[in-house]
């Protein structure tokens, strides 16, 4: 029998990483739907220099919200921002690197030590839920979706440090937590996952140019919006059935670089292909290369378009690092969620208007030139 989990009063939360892409969305549907009786907002990156849009900015002036500057990593400073003279119920971890091309010892530091230091913590406040957002990129296999208990092959760097975390996570004693594995998270405030791509498209309505990508349009880029994310990492905290447990967030687009770039396409109006076999050969042997040369390409154009319609500033970039431009699949089998915890999706395909949304919110932030959307 599942035996859902008593609050007498609503909790008193923690997010890690709050400021970022999944922490301000989460804060946002916490405060929202009055679910919390506070919350503390733990970050390096205050909220005044976090690119927050408007609403966002208003969410963060909340009287049931402190914001907490830390480095996590540092462990008196991760400690400072724990420290509480009453009761901290639920901890959710949207902290941690994101930004792909870094060095190893980067990531290592930047997920692993600082998700152990935050995971300990916890513990030591002995907190009912602690919910670790981890990575979706396990496996690169196009044949068979993973599933939570396949065996892994993490391919890129923060992949390997998350799953490095989530080993960890069962030797800290007391720990009562929570491990999400998303795809590729897109929706309001996205600047590292299909944000690149969104950019990518609107250089080549700039410049008119059909969009030449990589490899084929078959490439498994399985999505999720940042609205389920929330949703689900706050689903999880109501039920003692999903402690120690892991969960693929995954919507049911099965997602491709061909259904992706269709939609990119048809939001710019322009026409895309794929480079094909030679130029795909040509990038196994020298990846480097082929990824600087494409990203060189759109670099200029972006500028150029940003300086037409008056973007001074922008933290938008088409840059792709080679570590996402792999011929890897993000593959990820859905359902265990869902059919365990009855938890359903608000969006459960990846549509146009959910991606004119992000870039409307863009627009609206003079992050974007507005000349370039229909």
């Amino acid at each position: 029998m599942m035996e859902t989990v008593k609050v007498d009063q609503k909790p008193r939360v923690i997010v890690l990483g709050g400021c970022g892409f999944i922490g301000r969305n989460l804060v946002e549907y916490l405060l929202d739907k009055e679910l919390v009786s506070y919350i503390r907002v733990v970050d390096k990156v205050p909220p005044q220099t976090a690119w927050l849009n408007e609403h966002h900015q208003k969410i963060f002036e909340h009287p049931l919200l402190e914001f907490r500057s830390a480095n996590l990593i540092n462990s008196v400073s991760c400690k400072s921002a724990f420290a509480s003279d009453q009761p901290i119920n639920i901890v959710f971890n949207c902290a941690g690197e994101t930004k792909y091309g870094q060095t190893d010892p980067v990531y290592k530091e930047g997920i692993h030590k600082l998700s152990i230091n935050c995971a300990q913590e916890t513990a030591k406040l002995h907190a009912d839920r602690y919910v670790e957002i981890s990575s979706g990129h396990l496996s690169s296999s196009d044949k068979i979706p993973h599933k939570e208990d396949d065996s892994v092959d993490p391919w890129t760097f923060i992949a390997k440090y998350k799953i490095q975390v989530e080993h960890d996570l069962s030797n800290i004693p007391g720990l009562k937590y929570t491990i999400l594995r998303p795809a590729v998270v897109y929706g309001p405030g996205d600047r590292n996952s299909l944000a690149p791509r969104l950019v990518v498209g609107a250089v080549y309505k700039h410049i008119g140019e059909m969009m030449k990508l990589l490899w084929g349009p078959d490439l498994r880029m399985n999505t999720v919006h940042v609205r389920d994310v929330v949703r689900a990492m706050w689903h999880v905290t109501s039920r003692s059935d999903t402690i120690g447990q892991t969960y693929n967030l995954v919507d049911e687009s099965n997602s491709t670089q061909g259904s992706i770039s269709a939609i990119i396409s048809e939001l710019f109006n322009i026409n895309h292909d794929y480079w094909g076999t030679a130029l795909s050969t040509l990038a196994k042997a020298d990846m480097t290369t082929v990824v600087e040369e494409v990203n060189d390409k759109h670099m200029s154009p972006w500028a150029d378009a940003c300086n037409k319609d008056g973007v001074e500033n922008s933290p938008l970039s088409p840059y792709i690092d080679k570590e996402l431009l792999y011929n890897k699949h993000l593959y990820l089998q859905p359902g265990k969620l869902s059919s365990t915890t009855d938890f359903t999706y608000l969006y459960p395909k990846l549509i146009k208007e959910s991606l004119k949304e992000v870039v409307d919110d863009y627009v609206a932030m003079k992050i974007f030139p507005h000349s370039l959307v229909l």
